[in-house]
């Protein structure tokens, strides 16, 4: 006898599949830009290769920088291999790649999904580096308009997700190496000041129609075997202090960021405030990530070396991947995919 269901039933039928069928149809199309472009400023943890052309000190575009990326050359990007802007470009269906904006190689036609303005050395305060990164970004957008439009154009820039990355160099390579801040500030007083700078720099973003804004904090960077390596009074451990510091650091930015979310009118941002602890643990349990060397870097002797000091004449270990640091400041590729595996839901839930 043939069963006979009723039209509610198979109305209700009829919808479950609709649902799963969209929802299979999303899982087999993962490249679906969900923001139509990553624009990327920073520091050397996000520096894509801008300064290849800059005058400075601060370089990798040559071996052994690059030799797990693709093609196995050194692209300025101060890593084996990847680093997370790359990452979460392709996580949201766009290129695998985020270009240099100063890369000779690529012009605007190659930025209009994705641009990173980022330079190695910088940091907030201008005592740190003064390289042009907004000034920068106003050209990007004048010729980004005259190549797709004004509509387009202004689309592209609010829909962007914006990646912020700095803090870093303030502190060890400014306020702790020279004494010029130190006789202005106490090491609070500076948090205070560089605070208020990053609340200046992600408003001028706004104002120039930024909305979707990533800000990561300072990782633990008394952990970096640069600094573990000149620890010698405790043994060559992480420099709690420095750890210490970069914590409260991230707690005020995270209080700032709350602030500017209520202040600005349609303004997202997100602090990603656990990376700090996802790299501390990666440091200090390394073997439940694959890990084998957290205390050295895979480059040279892992202590010191870094920029023209981790070279193309370097003793340089066999496996990147088992080390959570590739050069003495700088994590591997490992690492930074880590990083970016753990940030890329977060992003993806935040800026839908």
């Amino acid at each position: 006898m043939a069963h006979r269901y009723s039209p509610l039933f198979l109305c209700v039928l009829e919808r479950l599949l609709l649902v799963f069928l969209l929802y299979f149809l999303n899982a087999i199309n993962p490249t679906r830009c969900e923001v139509p472009a990553v624009i990327v400023f920073g520091d050397s943890s996000v520096d894509a290769g801008n300064n290849n052309v800059i005058s400075t000190l601060l370089k990798s575009n040559f071996q052994p920088y690059g030799r797990d990326f693709d093609g196995g050359r050194p692209t300025g990007r101060f890593s084996n291999g990847k680093i997370p802007p790359d990452y979460i470009s392709q996580a949201f269906g766009l290129k695998p790649n985020v270009p240099a904006y100063l890369d000779p190689n690529y012009g605007i036609a190659d930025f209009v999904t994705g641009v990173c303005f980022a330079s190695a050395g910088t940091g907030y305060d201008n005592a740190t580096s003064d390289v042009l990164e907004l000034e920068y970004y106003m050209d990007y957008q004048s010729k980004l308009r005259a190549y797709v439009g004004d509509q387009r154009g202004n689309k592209i820039i609010s829909e962007a997700l914006y990646l912020m990355s700095l803090g870093t160099n303030d502190f060890l390579e400014n306020y702790y190496t020279f004494p010029t801040r130190r006789s202005q500030f106490n090491v609070k007083q500076y948090q205070d000041f560089l605070v208020e700078l990053s609340r200046s720099f992600i408003t001028e973003l706004y104002k120039m129609g930024a909305r979707k804004i990533s800000l990561t904090g300072v990782p633990p960077m008394g952990c970096l075997p640069l600094e573990r390596a000149t620890n010698f009074m405790d043994h060559h451990a992480c420099v709690r202090e420095y750890n210490d510091v970069a914590l409260e650091f991230n707690g005020k930015l995270d209080a700032m960021v709350g602030q500017l979310n209520k202040e600005l009118e349609g303004l997202k941002v997100v602090f990603t405030r656990d990376v700090y602890g996802l790299v501390l643990d990666m440091i200090t349990k390394p073997s439940s990530y694959g890990f084998e060397v957290a205390g050295m870097s895979c480059c040279a002797t892992g202590t010191f070396e870094m920029g023209y000091l981790c070279n193309r004449h370097s003793i340089t270990c066999e496996d990147a991947n088992k080390y959570v640091f590739w050069d003495a400041f700088h994590p591997s590729e490992r690492t930074n995919q880590i990083v970016s595996s753990h940030l890329i839901p977060i992003l993806k839930s935040e800026f839908k």
